[in-house]
């Protein structure tokens, strides 16, 4: 008879840290830059009734034996009735038998490792005494940025801004109530461009379908960690900052596919493809370099893939097995 684990949001969120997340995202970001990483592209069914689409993400990660598949649901309008925009779950298949072995919410892991993704970023391009930080999100996902970034590099004040200034209140007394490592200096930005005109770090977590800042407002040696757009027509970062910075993706296939931040300009003939400097697995398996220059503006693209999915996923499951979460089902 076959057991399938079942494990909850709160059990994802006790088995796993954001240290633990930015390690197992970054081992996966290796072995998908080494061709080690089975990821068929995303299926998109759009719902385009409700403004939504639900995607389908499978990944095998060969060198760790890793199987799993992810639906993640992205209906933004679900805000106006407090709602997620963003819904997930993930299943975890043992790749010696194909039998299931987990089914764990994926909400919050889809949140985890996005986050993990920016973190693992920052560590790699953002300049070193990085200390101001602007998030434009006051979602879930916005949240992990934070998180991640603070986790990486010693933040001393974060600019919020969101098109609706309520959720922005409720981020800031929440994200203060965590403690070390989320400053105290938490401010809601009036505007994009007093978000980003001191920022070292820029996390942007929207479903924008224009760019949320202005490329003037930026500040020598700024680093971009952009994760909201995931479609051609979505587009967070202005084409200029785009042509003139380093431009480090999470899959160059994938980017090329799905970016609206990188599709955009390609078509506007502001960047070529040579533009993209390599993919954040090669930086971090030192192939080639991160940041070069102080002075350097580095962005970092992602897109999402299904091995940041699968690598979490799998450490997950390890780590509630070992402190007893979840529940166990006869299938």
């Amino acid at each position: 008879m076959t057991k399938l684990k079942i494990f909850s949001q709160n059990d994802v969120k006790q088995a796993m840290n954001m240290f633990q997340a930015i390690d197992a995202v970054k081992q996966a970001y290796i072995q998908l830059s080494k061709g080690e990483a089975v990821i068929p592209r995303r299926t998109q069914v759009p719902v385009e009734k409700h403004d939504g689409v639900t995607l389908f993400m499978p990944a095998y990660l060969a060198s760790t034996e890793t199987l799993e598949a992810k639906i993640v649901s992205v209906f933004p309008k679900n805000t106006e009735n407090d709602l997620p925009t963003i819904h997930a779950v993930i299943i975890v298949i043992n790749a010696q038998t194909g039998q299931p072995e987990a089914l764990m919410d994926g909400t919050y892991l889809t949140a985890l490792r996005t986050g993990a993704a920016s973190g693992l970023a920052t560590e790699l391009l953002a300049r070193k005494e990085a200390r101001v930080a602007a998030i434009f999100g006051a979602g879930i996902q916005g949240r992990t940025q934070l998180e991640a970034i603070s986790t990486v590099r010693s933040i001393e004040k974060v600019w919020i801004y969101d098109i609706i200034p309520e959720a922005t209140e409720v981020y800031i007394k929440e994200m203060k109530s965590r403690g070390k490592p989320i400053p105290s200096d938490l401010s809601m930005a009036g505007s994009p461009s007093q978000a980003v005109r001191d920022a070292d770090i820029i996390c942007t977590a929207t479903t924008s379908l224009t760019p949320v800042f202005d490329d003037v407002d930026l500040k020598p040696g700024a680093h971009i960690n952009a994760v909201g757009s995931y479609t051609p027509q979505m587009q967070e970062v202005p084409g200029q900052t785009v042509a003139r910075a380093k431009v480090v993706v999470d899959s160059i296939s994938a980017s090329l596919a799905e970016a609206g931040d990188l599709i955009i300009p390609l078509k506007d003939a502001a960047i070529a493809k040579s533009h993209i400097h390599g993919e954040i697995g090669q930086v971090a398996a030192g192939e080639i370099p991160g940041r070069e220059r102080e002075e350097e503006l580095t962005f970092f693209k992602s897109v999402g893939v299904a091995a940041q999915d699968a690598a979490v996923a799998e450490l997950v499951l390890r780590k509630a097995d070992e402190l007893g979460l979840g529940i166990s089902v006869a299938l």
